[in-house]
């Protein structure tokens, strides 16, 4: 699930994922994801994150199926997936698997829902965008939190 939301919104998802490594909410033990949970990390993904939220409203922002968004999403999606399999005591690699797919999901899906539901509604893009950020960031907390 988590990679779903990261095809919503690239970098929010892994501010939660750190965050929640930080406050111990995910357990990474002594693997190599453990660095999610330095505060130094913890602070760059919450600056990204912020800045994504803004950015994500501006008429310019590039399409999440461009190139460089898709590929941070599948990198993204990837490292968020492995860190919920490590903390629920799965297999690193089933999880980065699953989030990769999740993030493609999301992706796509979340394109063609977003540009549907505006043309549906007849509202501004920024609306959806909102309700978009919601989902994104709610979901994460979600699944997070089931740790």
């Amino acid at each position: 699930m988590i990679g779903i939301f990261v095809g919503l919104r690239c970098l929010t998802p892994p501010a939660v994922v750190s965050w929640a490594a930080y406050l111990h909410w995910l357990n990474l033990g002594a693997s190599r994801l453990h660095f999610l949970a330095a505060k130094p990390v913890v602070a760059i993904f919450t600056i990204a994150a912020l800045v994504e939220l803004t950015a994500d409203k501006l008429p310019s922002s590039p399409n999440r199926t461009a190139p460089l968004g898709l590929i941070a999403r599948i990198i993204l999606g990837m490292l968020c997936g492995a860190c919920v399999a490590v903390a629920g005591h799965g297999i690193l690699w089933a999880g980065a698997l699953l989030g990769l797919a999740g993030a493609l999901l999301g992706c796509f899906g979340g394109f063609m829902a977003r540009t549907r539901l505006v043309k549906a509604l007849g509202c501004p893009d920024y609306v959806i965008a909102l309700l978009e950020d919601a989902v994104a960031i709610g979901g994460a907390l979600f699944v997070v939190t089931r740790f």
